[in-house]
């Protein structure tokens, strides 16, 4: 089975990685021309993990999306998901009875959607063959060989578990879930929670208070899930509680990165471009704000309102997170 990752970035290098350690076979899709050329040269990417040795002989790279959607059967989007939809503008070739893996944590602005939504949506894409690479896990760790955990889901479990047993290594360990729509949720909203983290960190606050932070975090998650997906599933396993808490917590979270730098006093564009990274929680904030608004019966968001106000309607962080301290317990 030939497997396409597509993305330029950490999670795309990360992943083709760890696809290398069991596969001959890899195509890498990236727009950049001249980090293709470094690779191939110097076996590592130039702008992301730079530290990673890549198995330059087991992979192929091309900067034609077109070439690198019709080799192969599996496709594994790792595009930030603000620039997904410019991506897949430049196909002319089909997307019909590809199997299209999302490791993308966000929304796509152009519709509001979660990724595995939007290729179902407008791709036709049926949900069988959509899934979902999630964590706890960073891309920084899988560069040091750390052990780490990943999930992957989808509705159709032999799918699943092909994919599962590519990824999985000495250091990587996965498991299955078939909660498409609830993993890919739980990954979008945990970067927002891990940028009210950041803005926490920012302006002050300790421990103590990021405790009962995230303690509230993972409870308003459950209530926002269950209410544009409700199904059997356990809030506190690593796919949901796990992945909140690394990002929430890490050093390694650009979106803790970036709340940190909106608590300390950045405006937000400022934060972006000394970042020079994408935040996705920054999307994700304005997208589960306007969801959630949508719905008959909103669930209780107040973390999520806290960000979004912060971020999009220019409140003042010590003064809105002041407020938020008393609708949290």
């Amino acid at each position: 089975m030939k497997i396409t990752v597509l993305g330029g970035g950490s999670w795309a290098t990360a992943i083709v990685k760890m696809l290398t350690e069991n596969s001959d076979d890899v195509l890498w899709y990236m727009r950049s021309v001249y980090a293709i050329a470094h690779i191939r040269k110097e076996g590592h990417n130039p702008n992301y993990l730079s530290s990673v040795e890549l198995h330059n002989e087991r992979i192929t790279l091309t900067d034609v999306i077109d070439e690198a959607v019709s080799a192969s059967e599996v496709l594994v989007f790792a595009i930030p998901s603000a620039f997904l939809e410019t991506e897949l503008k430049k196909l002319t070739v089909s997307l019909e009875n590809k199997i299209v893996f999302s490791a993308i944590k966000g929304i796509v602005p152009e519709t509001g959607l979660i990724v595995g939504e939007h290729f179902h949506d407008h791709y036709n894409i049926p949900f069988e063959n959509i899934g979902v690479i999630t964590g706890p896990c960073h891309a920084e760790e899988v560069a040091l060989e750390r052990l780490s955990y990943l999930t992957i889901a989808s509705a159709d479990e032999k799918k699943a578990k092909l994919l599962a047993s590519h990824l999985q290594s000495h250091y990587i360990k996965t498991k299955i879930s078939d909660d498409i729509i609830g993993t890919e949720y739980a990954a979008m909203l945990k970067n927002i929670y891990a940028i009210a983290a950041g803005i926490a960190h920012g302006l002050g606050y300790g421990d103590n208070f990021q405790s009962v932070l995230m303690s509230n975090a993972i409870r308003e998650m459950k209530h926002f899930i269950d209410r544009v997906h409700k199904m059997k599933r356990n809030i506190n396993n690593s796919a949901y509680l796990g992945d909140l808490l690394v990002t929430g917590y890490s050093t390694f979270s650009r979106n803790r990165m970036f709340g940190n730098m909106i608590g300390k006093g950045y405006t937000v564009k400022s934060a972006q471009m000394e970042m020079n990274m994408v935040a996705e929680g920054y999307y994700a904030s304005k997208s589960a704000h306007l969801l959630n608004q949508k719905h008959k019966k909103k669930s209780k968001t107040p973390i999520i309102n806290a960000v979004y106000d912060i971020l999009y309607e220019n409140k003042d962080a010590k003064k809105t997170f002041k407020k938020l301290t008393d609708k949290i317990d």
